[in-house]
């Protein structure tokens, strides 16, 4: 595509959005310099010793199905500047209250054999999207308005796909399958969508990153989450981007370009006084999603499950069917709806040998101040008692602490907003990337097409500009 004759770029913030946009920057040719208020680059692609030495924990993403199968990442050497998918044997395991579990494999045959009376269900409903994944991914992850080429190139596909954005989780669950175990193991990847089973366009949320588990997997990369931002800022690196760490802008600076990978209200923040009325109206509406309550432990052995069959499993859910994950989803009642990784049992390098760490969150109201550390910890000893016994030590990240360590996550939001379905497609308004200020342009997860660590908001808002 043509583009102006631009020769410099400022892009602020490094998340996974920041960091794509700055790399096709300078893939167009352009002088990128890349501004981070934290002293660790990365945003949500963040790894530490959060316990004790030897722990590597990830600080807020694990988990990257739509990084490992994101358009944008996969345009990218990344391998060669040290990422490695690591793939569990299972993405993903839901333990049952009579000591069974589901699981989702990443073959749909097996899952459908797991699911017994519900199998054939399952491979009707994800075997045709399945066999289509590629242009399915395309044209989901692209903005909705206009629609996209890749959108365009496959009608009959997205029609088929666009009835999922009318359906709840719920509704859709509970029509299609007759087993309480295939109507959680639906349900508990729906809840990433951080919206109520009963919301329209949750079914989506379901498809799309169940379909991610069916055909690349739920994979972590080796070493932690931050090998993934290591990776991306060493490719900017070689085309001559540069990363400033300690750097925290508090005005757009002069640039040519400006890529901001920031939420609406740190973007009115940097504005000041240079937004017309009616877009700095439009932001200030801008809603937010709940918050997040998470855990980690460094553990002195693995997570005694009952069902030992989750041992096999990167992700592992917890909730005793999916009427307790909809009443904690839509009312933060009763016992709450958890979602754990075990990244060592698959990458020993995190913790000293035959020690382990796990990973755990819950959604909250946003910015919550309730301690949910005894629920989260009741819930993983009802699958898998013993637990407590094995924790060596704990950190506890809430809300606040979210918000502190990453401005974006306002309120502990970690998805860049409310879910809800209009705010879904038209994020942050009808402007996507654009705004009034020349040549200044959103490229976080507040922008479409959703939030998650794939990097297409910036790549999409680099396209905007005209690259």
């Amino acid at each position: 595509m043509a583009h102006p004759p631009f020769t410099r770029a400022t892009v602020i913030g490094s998340g996974p959005n920041g960091l794509a946009a700055a790399i096709l920057l300078a893939r167009a040719g352009l002088r990128v310099i890349v501004h981070e208020a934290n002293a660790q680059f990365g945003g949500g692609l963040r790894s530490a010793p959060l316990t004790l030495p030897g722990f590597i924990h990830d600080v807020c993403s694990a988990i990257h199905p739509l990084g490992a199968g994101s358009p944008c990442f996969e345009q990218f050497p990344l391998a060669d500047f040290g990422l490695e998918w690591i793939h569990p044997d299972v993405p993903l395991a839901h333990p049952m209250p009579d000591g069974t579990a589901a699981l989702w494999e990443r073959s749909i045959d097996a899952t459908a054999r797991g699911l017994g009376p519900d199998g054939e269900a399952w491979r009707r409903l994800f075997e045709p999207f399945a066999e289509q994944w590629t242009g399915l991914r395309d044209a989901v992850l692209a903005p909705v308005v206009p629609p996209s080429a890749a959108a365009l190139r496959h009608p009959i596909l997205m029609a088929r796909f666009g009835t999922f954005a009318l359906r709840s989780a719920r509704e859709l669950t509970e029509t299609i399958f007759v087993t309480e175990a295939a109507r959680a193991l639906f349900a508990g990847v729906a809840a990433h969508g951080v919206q109520p089973m009963e919301a329209p366009a949750s079914a989506a949320a379901g498809m799309l990153l169940g379909l991610a588990a069916h055909t690349v997997g739920w994979p972590m990369p080796r070493r932690g989450a931050q090998s993934l931002a290591d990776a991306l800022a060493g490719y900017l690196r070689s085309l001559g981007g540069e990363i400033v760490p300690d750097s925290r802008v508090e005005r757009l600076p002069q640039s040519e370009i400006v890529m901001c990978d920031v939420t609406p209200r740190q973007f009115l923040s940097l504005a000041g006084d240079r937004l017309p009325f009616l877009y700095r109206r439009s932001l200030e509406r801008y809603r937010y999603g709940p918050g997040a309550f998470k855990l980690d432990w460094a553990l002195a052995g693995e997570v005694p499950w009952t069902a030992r069959e989750c041992a096999r499993a990167g992700t592992v859910h917890l909730a005793g069917g999916i009427a307790e994950i909809s009443r904690w989803e839509s009312q933060f009642e009763g016992p709450p709806f958890v979602l754990l990784t075990q990244p060592t049992l698959f990458d020993p390098s995190r913790a000293p040998a035959g020690c382990h760490i796990a990973w755990a969150y819950c959604h909250v109201p946003n910015g919550s101040t309730r301690d949910m550390t005894e629920a989260i910890e009741n819930q993983v000893e009802r699958f898998a008692p013993g637990f407590r016994r094995l924790i060596l030590a704990r950190h506890i990240t809430s809300p606040a602490a979210l918000e502190a360590r990453n401005a974006n996550l306002v309120g502990g939001d970690f998805a860049g907003g409310s879910n809800d379905l209009v705010q879904t497609f038209l994020r942050p308004n009808w402007r996507l990337y654009r705004t009034p200020l020349p040549g200044v342009f959103l490229c976080s997860a507040s922008t479409p097409p959703l939030g998650g660590v794939h990097g297409m908001c910036g790549y999409h808002a680099v396209k905007a500009a005209g690259f």
